[in-house]
């Protein structure tokens, strides 16, 4: 009889997992809404023997959650003659050799351990002759440190700014993201799940079992 209790409680157990699974899974990860706007300077270094430069990427705000008011990086950038110019980390988009140039990056941080690390992708546009600029992307997030550890997400980017006559100047961006991220949550293994509904289950049959068992004590 014991036997036959114990088995049943197993399949239960079992059934419990199975049908959890899903719930576990669609609650493994918490999203992060993002939207933020950050001022941003961009100095670009033109790369000796080629039409591209390196993109070097500072940016603060004021109203960035999770305190992560601080970007920094690097991407590359090329201008063509119609004013559009291309930036992306990705040197294989700008016809660079990917075993000479490395894949660059961009990392969020602010006062504490938390960050998170991504690349960019955006085109811009150069209007040289009323001096503004516009230019709309993307930023994917790979990866991240403290809270944010495995992060992984998008940002849509959109920049526009007053582009200063002194074309050695830094140039000065509005940029404004808006988008998501998620974090990973470690879950229960299975093995361990099976092993404490059993367990509960097993105490709770005991001691339903002792309470019906009639007393042998006389009076």
């Amino acid at each position: 009889m014991m036997r036959s209790q114990i088995k049943w409680l197993i399949q239960i157990a079992l059934s419990f997992v199975a049908c959890g699974g899903n719930l576990q899974s669609a609650a493994a990860n918490t999203v992060f809404p993002f939207d933020a706007v950050y001022d941003t300077e961009v100095t670009l270094t033109p790369i000796p023997n080629s039409d591209v430069s390196e993109t070097s990427i500072t940016a603060t705000s004021s109203n960035a959650p999770y305190g992560l008011t601080n970007v920094v990086g690097k991407n590359y950038s090329r201008l063509d003659m119609n004013g559009v110019g291309t930036f992306s980390a990705n040197p294989e988009d700008l016809n660079l050799d990917p075993t000479v140039f490395p894949f660059l990056s961009e990392e969020f941080f602010g006062t504490d351990s938390d960050k998170l690390f991504g690349f960019s992708t955006i085109e811009a546009l150069f209007d040289f002759e009323n001096l503004t600029l516009s230019g709309e992307g993307t930023i994917n997030i790979t990866g991240g440190a403290g809270r944010f550890t495995g992060a992984t997400g998008k940002f849509d980017v959109k920049q526009d700014s007053k582009l200063n006559p002194d074309p050695s100047a830094p140039i000065v961006v509005k940029t404004f993201l808006n988008g998501s991220f998620q974090v990973p949550h470690k879950i229960p293994e299975p093995s361990d799940t099976v092993g404490l509904v059993v367990g509960s289950l097993a105490t709770s049959l005991f001691l339903s079992r002792r309470k019906s068992k009639p007393s042998s004590d006389n009076c």
